[in-house]
């Protein structure tokens, strides 16, 4: 029988790629986790890495083990969060890949509701537009902006939510009055890279304006908010932050509107964790309670 301890050096190892940051992740030097692989290598009778430049990588062997041993790591979760009694169940880590909007202008504000109903849980946000990967346990659960096609997970709607063009007070009070779609022309927009946008979904100026004169671009929607908010410009942006926002006016709010929807996605394995189904039920009843300002129905 092999050793189980030597296993989760083989899953840190095939997800980081390298012995230093697996040490560094575990709390152990280097020369350590080389030698749990080996032993595990040798327990089984098979080469489970390569070294290339790239770092380690898996062989057919270790792709064959890879489930197996994602599956031991969930049941030793899951032993711990039930065996371990009431009291111990909410406690824990729960990461949350979010999108950069979504997260920063919004969860942000709301969280603290969160962290006085369960102290105990310990939350990590990763903003990232881009999917994060939740087999390879990059987050724990993750909102996206759209549903995924693949992979064991829970994906349930969790809202949808409005996008609308602003522009500042300032802006408008030194450029030509837009009064119609066709009075953009004379202005300038900022907006997203386009080689950069993680989901064509967010590229939606182009619905709403042909050829428009974007004059500022950057991969981040908080940048976008901020130098739209300082004059830079007109943007499409988020109604639940833009709303909140006096000196920022909507502009053509029944010509221009962007409805979308955000998923939120957990892995079957985990979703009965006491931790993972209470951030499931905030964000749940978050957004049910923060609906009109999600889909833009708080005058503008």
């Amino acid at each position: 029988m092999f050793d189980w301890n030597d296993v989760r050096f083989f899953l840190e190892l095939s997800r980081k790629g390298r012995l230093t940051e697996v040490a560094k992740a575990l709390k152990v030097d280097h020369t350590t986790v080389s030698r749990r692989v080996l032993a595990l290598e040798k327990q089984l009778d098979a080469k489970l890495f390569e070294s290339t430049t790239r770092g380690y990588v898996l062989t057919q062997a270790g792709e064959r083990l890879l489930p197996h041993a994602e599956a031991m790591e969930s049941q030793s979760a899951i032993i711990q969060d039930h065996v371990g009694g009431e009291n111990r169940n909410l406690t824990g880590v729960v990461r949350l890949g979010v999108p950069e909007g979504f997260g920063s202008q919004f969860l942000s504000r709301e969280v603290k509701h969160f962290q006085k109903i369960h102290p105990e849980i310990e939350l990590e946000f990763v903003a990232n537009d881009r999917f994060v990967s939740l087999s390879k346990r990059e987050a724990d659960l993750s909102i996206t902006l759209e549903r995924p096609k693949s992979g064991r997970l829970i994906s349930r709607k969790l809202t949808d939510y409005t996008l609308r063009l602003y522009a500042s007070r300032d802006y408008l009070d030194n450029h030509p009055p837009i009064q119609s779609k066709e009075d953009l022309k004379d202005h300038t927009f900022i907006s997203y890279i386009d080689e950069l946008v993680p989901d064509p979904q967010m590229l939606y100026l182009s619905e709403f304006v042909s050829n428009p004169n974007v004059t500022l671009k950057s991969s981040s929607i908080v940048f976008q908010f901020q130098a739209a908010l300082a004059g830079a410009g007109l943007s499409i942006m988020h109604c639940f932050v833009a709303d909140e926002y006096p000196s920022l006016v909507c502009l053509l709010p029944d010509e221009i509107e962007v409805r979308r929807t955000f998923w939120l996605n957990t892995p079957e394995d985990i979703r009965d964790l006491a931790r993972i189904k209470a951030v499931t039920q905030f964000l749940t009843t978050l957004v049910e309670k923060k609906q009109r300002k999600l889909l833009g129905l708080i005058p503008c």
